[in-house]
């Protein structure tokens, strides 16, 4: 839903407010996920991860027919408690199940899987919204499209299999420890960019897009993200250099160049934009810059692709255990959603689209230093890891 630009609502600050709700809640409940699960089990932390999104989708479906906006907000707080215990558990399931050496690639087909609902959300949306070249809010009909697939979730988790090992006794010092290793502290600033700038593409799309543009853009975004990560994925595990090392900083310095030409492009196109201030429709032949505008968006979606894959590569390289790997993920998920509270909410008082960008731009080159530092850090447990096994052999 997010894909369609704030959720496909008529006005961004509805959903910017919902949002900054709905990560406040996931960030006060983050470290939770592991002792959930060792209480209730694998598959019961999942089934309960999924009924918030109906909910909120309700909340919009209901905004849209009477412009009631409680139900919204009600449904942002309940999906961000239910939520989280959701993506604490699939962050262990995408790092736990598969052997090292194959890892970017797994992690691109859970991406996958992952976007294919964003793919099928996406051309529901446009079908249903093809003709409507104006700006404002999409059709009643595609939210009752997505309660209805959101729905079908609670009952499909069920009979997904944990990995062995995956029940352990949580700790506050496990915790506490892990948050203190420097590969984490060194990723901080990286994991904060990822969502912090979550905010932006979307409002920017409900900003100077039409319906059926944003329509168009939930369904590429989900395209060009999946092949983004299937790239990342596989620059680093296919033997394309003998050495996993070069691989994996050939691929970080691949993301660098591509996020830092996408946030220079975003703050020139925004800045063209706060004067002009276009309505961007792709059947309007006499604008020219629809191209340009669209593109940006589509390339902001691939520079997530690559960064998100890349952020659990690193992540899932920290350890073997899956128990190690969702007390990672569960400090991804609570550092992740605390930036995006804050990004949404800032975005929500409202602020200017071109100050957003520029402070994500800065954000961006801010974090390029620890994430380089990080990635050797990583690199060096990996090589440790692979000397352990080679000795234990």
């Amino acid at each position: 839903m997010n894909g369609l630009g704030v959720g496909g609502s008529q006005s961004p600050n509805l959903v910017n407010a919902g949002n900054a709700i709905f990560y406040a809640f996931m960030t006060v409940t983050c470290f939770a996920g592991p002792w959930l699960t060792n209480i209730i089990g694998f598959r019961w932390t999942l089934t309960l991860g999924s009924i918030g999104h109906p909910l909120y989708a309700t909340g919009l479906y209901l905004n849209n027919r009477t412009s009631t906006t409680w139900l919204a907000y009600f449904g942002s707080m309940v999906c961000g408690i239910s939520a989280d215990f959701f993506w604490s558990v699939e962050g262990a399931i995408a790092t736990g199940y598969p052997e090292r050496h194959k890892r970017g690639r797994y992690l691109a087909t859970w991406f996958t899987f992952r976007n294919l609902g964003d793919i099928i959300g996406g051309a529901i949306s446009l079908a249903m919204n093809h003709k409507v070249n104006h700006k404002g809010q999409v059709g009643y009909q595609t939210y009752l499209a997505f309660i209805a697939i959101q729905e079908g979730a609670a009952m499909t988790v069920t009979q997904i299999e944990a990995p062995r090992g995956l029940y352990w006794r949580e700790k506050g010092r496990i915790m506490w420890r892990f948050m203190r290793s420097k590969p984490i502290l060194l990723l901080v600033p990286l994991f904060w960019h990822f969502v912090w700038i979550q905010a932006y593409p979307g409002t920017y799309l409900a900003t100077y897009f039409t319906v059926r543009s944003q329509a168009l853009g939930s369904f590429l975004s989900a395209v060009v993200g999946t092949l983004a990560t299937w790239l990342s994925g596989s620059m680093v595990d296919l033997p394309w250099l003998k050495s996993r090392k070069y691989r994996t900083i050939i691929t970080y310095v691949l993301i660098a160049a591509l996020n830092s030409t996408t946030w220079i492009w975003a703050v020139v196109i925004q800045n063209e934009y706060r004067h002009t201030q276009p309505i961007l429709d792709w059947g309007n032949q006499r604008q020219r810059s629809f191209g340009r505008g669209f593109g940006l968006y589509l390339f902001e979606r691939i520079s997530l692709g690559f960064i998100e894959n890349y952020i659990y590569l690193c992540i899932g390289n920290l350890s073997n255990s899956p128990g190690d790997q969702i007390r990672y993920s569960s400090l991804l998920r609570g550092i992740e959603t605390a930036g995006v509270a804050v990004g949404f909410g800032v975005q929500a008082i409202p602020t200017t689209l071109i100050a957003t960008a520029s402070i994500n731009y800065g954000l961006w080159f801010f974090t390029l230093p620890f994430s380089y530092y990080a990635t050797l850090q990583v690199l060096r447990k990996l090589e440790n890891q692979k000397k352990g096994d080679e000795r234990e052999k």
